[in-house]
C-alpha cells in the first residue's frame, strides 16, 4: 500500500524535474552549459534540458552588439585639447571563450575601446583627425578586433561619432576655411582672366590677317543695338570710312602746290 502511493509521487518528482530542466532558446541565443563546474558544451537554438544541480547554463547573444563609447578627453598631436565619441559594431562568434577567457565581455570590450580611442587619436593632429577618419576607424577597428579575438569576439567596424572642438579653435578653422575660399575665389578669377585675354589676342591675331572680320563685328554690334529698346543709340564707326574722303583731300592739296 505505501509503495502504491510513493510511485505515483515518484513519478510526479520525475514529472517536475524533467518540467523544470527545459528551456528555450531563441535562434540568435546560445546556451553555455557547466556540469558540475566544468565546460560541457554549448547548445541551442530550441528546445533544450538543463539538468538542475548538476548543470548551469549561461546565456550569450550572438546578434550584432551596437555600443556607444563615451566622449573621450583626447590631446591631439599638435597639442590640441578635444573631446571624441564613437561607436563599435561586434558580435560574438566564440561563446565559449566569451564566457570563459573575460568575466564580463561587454564590460571589457567597451573598456578597450576607451582606451584605445584614446592611445591612436592622442598619435595624430588636429588636421588629420578631421579629414582621415576612414583610416582612424580603420586602425581603430584592427586594433579592438586583435585584442578582443583572444574573448571570441570579432569587431566588425568602428566609427568616430563626433569631434568636440574648443570655441577658440572652431573660430580659428572658420577664418581658414573662409581665406581657402577667397584664395580659390582669386585663382578661379586670375584663371579667367588670363583665358580671356588669350582669346583677347587670338581674335586681334585673325583681325590682323583679315580686316572685313572687324567689318563683320561691327555690322553683328549694331543689329545686337537694334534688339534693344534703347531711347539713345550710339553708332560706332570706323575710321577707315573717312580715309577715301582724306587721300581725296589730300590729292587735291598736292594737286594745288
Amino acid at each position: 500500500m505505501e509503495l502504491f502511493f510513493s510511485l505515483p509521487i515518484i513519478l510526479l518528482f520525475l514529472f517536475m524535474l524533467i518540467l523544470s530542466s527545459l528551456r528555450v532558446l531563441r535562434e540568435y541565443e546560445r546556451g553555455v552549459i557547466f556540469r558540475l563546474g566544468r565546460y560541457y558544451k554549448p547548445k541551442g537554438p530550441g528546445l533544450i534540458i538543463v539538468w538542475p544541480i548538476i548543470d548551469r547554463m549561461v546565456k550569450v547573444s550572438l546578434r550584432l552588439i551596437v555600443m556607444d563609447v563615451p566622449p573621450q578627453d583626447i590631446i591631439t598631436k599638435d597639442n590640441v585639447s578635444v573631446k571624441v565619441n564613437a561607436v563599435v559594431y561586434f558580435r560574438v562568434m566564440s561563446t565559449e571563450k566569451a564566457v570563459i577567457e573575460v568575466e564580463d565581455y561587454i564590460y571589457a570590450t567597451s573598456q578597450l575601446a576607451q582606451t584605445t580611442l584614446r592611445s591612436v587619436l592622442g598619435q595624430v593632429e588636429l588636421d588629420g583627425l578631421l579629414s582621415e577618419r576612414e583610416n582612424i576607424n580603420s586602425k581603430l577597428q584592427s586594433i579592438l578586433d586583435k585584442h578582443t579575438d583572444p574573448w571570441g569576439i570579432k569587431v566588425t567596424n568602428v566609427e568616430i561619432k563626433h569631434v568636440d572642438l574648443p570655441q577658440e579653435m572652431q573660430r580659428a578653422i572658420a577664418k581658414q576655411a573662409e581665406a581657402e575660399r577667397e584664395r580659390r575665389a582669386k585663382v578661379i578669377n586670375a584663371e579667367g582672366e588670363y583665358q580671356a585675354a588669350d582669346k583677347m589676342v587670338q581674335a586681334a591675331a585673325v583681325i590682323e590677317k583679315h580686316p572685313i572680320a572687324l567689318q563683320l563685328r561691327y555690322l553683328q554690334t549694331l543689329s545686337e543695338i537694334a534688339t534693344e529698346n534703347n531711347s539713345v543709340t550710339l553708332f560706332p564707326i570706323p575710321i577707315d570710312i573717312f580715309k577715301p574722303f582724306k587721300d581725296l583731300y589730300k590729292k587735291k592739296e598736292d594737286e594745288k602746290t
